[in-house]
């Protein structure tokens, strides 16, 4: 990865973090370049990891899922096999949108979303309690999403 990006590099990164359906044509219009060069720094951009993705933002209120669950986990033991067991069977359960691996009493904090309190109780039940490793649960729910869009700071005085 490049050690430094430019202010046009940092103005595209803003742009698309904004609307990733822009085309190259009105990218390069709100950066003052050509298309050609747009494209090249995006592709660059791209190869060198600043843009790892691209996605939609989906409503989870809209596809039925009214709570949101916090949940911290502590492990009964810190081993790497325990771990990697514990983070790969993570990944295999689509009702867990985020995880982080933490500092703290707790090792892990998971960002649940179920489609209602009484459907996450059987999801903490069946599923959470027989993850490897869990020691301890710990459920906190959102009340309202005050910030949502998760946007990465790209101005000069942050990179």
């Amino acid at each position: 990865m490049p050690t430094t990006i430019d202010r046009t590099d940092r103005a595209l990164l803003a742009a698309l973090q904004d609307n990733a359906r822009l085309t190259v044509s009105e990218l390069a219009d709100q950066v003052s370049l050509t298309t050609s060069p747009c494209w090249r720094r995006i592709k660059l951009l791209e190869e060198s990891g600043y843009i790892t993705g691209y996605q939609a933002i989906l409503s989870p209120k809209a596809l039925g899922f009214g709570v949101t669950a916090f949940v911290s986990i502590m492990m009964d033991s810190h081993t790497k096999e325990m771990a990697r067991a514990f983070e790969q069977r993570l990944m295999e359960i689509p009702e867990i949108v985020a995880c982080h691996n933490i500092s703290g009493r707790y090792d892990f904090l998971l960002e649940i979303l179920a489609r209602d309190l009484e459907s996450f109780g059987e999801f903490a039940r069946e599923v959470l309690q027989t993850l490897p490793g869990v020691k301890e649960i710990y459920s906190s729910f959102s009340f309202k999403a005050v910030k949502e869009k998760r946007v990465i700071p790209v101005s000069e005085k942050h990179i």
